[in-house]
C-alpha cells in the first residue's frame, strides 16, 4: 500500500445520524488494508457496541468518556477530566511518540464546541501532525477552524428520524 498519499483531515460533523458509524467503517476498511490505526472515543459514557468489533480487527481502541452525559447546568468537570486524559493519550499520536496511519478522534468536535479542552492547543496539535498520519474528527458542532483546515468535511443531516416516532434506542444499532 502507497503510504504517501496519507496525511489528510477528515471531519464528520452535522446533527444528522452516522458520523461515528462512518468513522468506524473507515477504520475498518483501513485495517482491512494493513493499516495501523487507533480509535480514541471522547464524551461517550459507554463504550458503544462497534468498539469490540474494530479491537477483533486489531484497532487499539480507547474510550475516555464520564459517567451521565454533559446536559445544561451539570458540573463538567468529570467530563473535562475524562477529555484531558483522550487528549493526552491523542497527543502521543499528534506528536508521533506513538505511530500509526490512522487516528480517529471520535466525538472530538463536542468536546471542542462545549470547551473542554483548548481549542488553540488541539488546532495547533492537529495542524502540525507527523506527516503522513491520517486524521479523523467526528461530532456534532465541528468549530469552524476546524472545517477550514479539514481537507474533507462531511455533514450528516437529519432528513428523518424513527426517534421522532417514539422508536428508543436500540442495541446494536443505536449503541
Amino acid at each position: 500500500m502507497n503510504k504517501d498519499a496519507l496525511g489528510l483531515l477528515q471531519v464528520y460533523t452535522g446533527p444528522g445520524k452516522g458520523k461515528t458509524t462512518a468513522a468506524v467503517g473507515l477504520a475498518a476498511r483501513a485495517a482491512g488494508q494493513g493499516l495501523k490505526v487507533a480509535f480514541i472515543q471522547f464524551m461517550k459514557p459507554d463504550e458503544s457496541g462497534e468498539v469490540d468489533s474494530l479491537r477483533k480487527l486489531g484497532v487499539k481502541v480507547s474510550h475516555f468518556g464520564a459517567k451521565g452525559f454533559l446536559v445544561p447546568d451539570s458540573d463538567p468537570t468529570p467530563h473535562r477530566e475524562a477529555a484531558l486524559k483522550g487528549w493526552s493519550e491523542a497527543l502521543n499520536y499528534l506528536k508521533g511518540s506513538e505511530q500509526v496511519d490512522l487516528l480517529i478522534l471520535d466525538e472530538l468536535n463536542v468536546v471542542l464546541s462545549l470547551e473542554l479542552l483548548d481549542r488553540g492547543e488541539v488546532m495547533e496539535a492537529i495542524i502540525n501532525r507527523p506527516h503522513g498520519l491520517e486524521v479523523v474528527c467526528t461530532g456534532r458542532d465541528a468549530p469552524k477552524e476546524l472545517i477550514q483546515a479539514a481537507d474533507l468535511v462531511t455533514e450528516m443531516n437529519e432528513v428523518k428520524h424513527y426517534f421522532k416516532k417514539d422508536v428508543k434506542e436500540r442495541k446494536g444499532i443505536e449503541f
